[in-house]
């Protein structure tokens, strides 16, 4: 592949990265292929250079470099790319600063992009729809399908849906008080099928429960349930409800947010609901494709209402 710039280099910004590839090679040992990259990534910084008409290094500033990391995210380049052109920036602009041709390094406070942690895939509205279909009359199916129907309905964590206790559930209210992440308490909706299932279970929780255990959910020893046990039973029923998809409670809290999101397009409303301190931890989600439904929560949600009976 040719290193040749599709622009040509004046002297005053060839010579100095001619100099800085010497250096990279007797100085700094370093191996062809690194010395290529580096070749690459400046000559295509510099080819920008001129086209924004800038004649020397010493005429950049870090608003220019800023604007070179964004200009690489709107191409749609990787932040690890991002990152790995800033890198050879800076290091070139040392070299410069340490033979005295700069007196800053302009690209020093310059920061990459973070590189986004990958969401787990959701579960599409039919498939939440197939795995909740749960429809068996033991007392443990009743309480997982509960389970899941409070999970999924108020994009619950794991944690949260454990720490349920008996008075927590505010049926007349509509809510569930949840304590979320640093203890802080917070309330969730509770309403449609949700609400329907945990009635079902509560008429059956005392065939499992002694009077004195304050958990909503318990297991059948009668003890609150364990982050393990649901992790389980969850996984279980996606394969008894053949559903393609690995099933997990994050997988779950992940689809309600997709869900909601998608139908309301309020993203203030899902950090709200999903106990977020900071919409930037929420903003994850925006990658989706919005689609115009109902703004409430009530209409938005996929199972916030019964079923209509034939």
């Amino acid at each position: 592949m040719s290193l040749e710039p599709k622009i040509p280099l004046p002297n005053s910004l060839q010579k100095p990265l001619s100099r800085f590839y010497e250096y990279l090679r007797s100085e700094k040992g370093l191996s062809l292929h690194t010395q290529r990259n580096y070749r690459q990534q400046l000559e295509t910084m510099a080819a920008h250079l001129v086209t924004l008409g800038l004649k020397d290094w010493a005429q950049v500033d870090a608003a220019w470099v800023r604007q070179l990391a964004s200009k690489g995210m709107r191409e749609g380049m990787k932040a690890s790319s991002i990152a790995t052109r800033l890198s050879s920036l800076r290091s070139f602009f040392d070299f410069l600063v340490l033979r005295g041709e700069m007196t800053a390094n302009p690209a020093k406070g310059v920061s990459a992009p973070r590189k986004q942690r990958p969401l787990p895939k959701n579960l599409d509205v039919d498939e939440v729809g197939q795995l909740l279909d749960v429809n068996e009359d033991d007392p443990l199916s009743i309480r997982d399908r509960a389970m899941m129907e409070v999970m999924y309905g108020a994009g619950l964590r794991l944690a949260e849906l454990v720490g349920i206790n008996l008075r927590d559930v505010l049926a007349r209210q509509g809510e569930i008080r949840v304590i979320g992440k640093g203890d802080k308490e917070r309330k969730a909706p509770f309403s449609g099928l949700a609400k329907e299932w945990v009635d079902k279970w509560l008429k059956v929780r005392g065939e499992l429960a002694s009077p004195s255990e304050p958990a909503l959910f318990v297991s059948k020893l009668g003890t609150r349930i364990s982050h393990r046990s649901v992790q389980k039973r969850m996984e279980e029923w996606g394969k008894k409800q053949a559903v393609a998809s690995h099933i997990s409670p994050h997988k779950l809290r992940h689809s309600f947010a997709t869900h909601v999101l998608e139908s309301s397009q309020n993203l203030r409303a899902v950090q709200e609901l999903l106990g977020h301190e900071n919409i930037s931890t929420t903003q994850v989600y925006t990658h989706l494709d919005f689609q115009h439904l109902a703004q409430a929560y009530d209409q938005a949600h996929p199972r916030a209402r019964k079923k209509n009976k034939d």
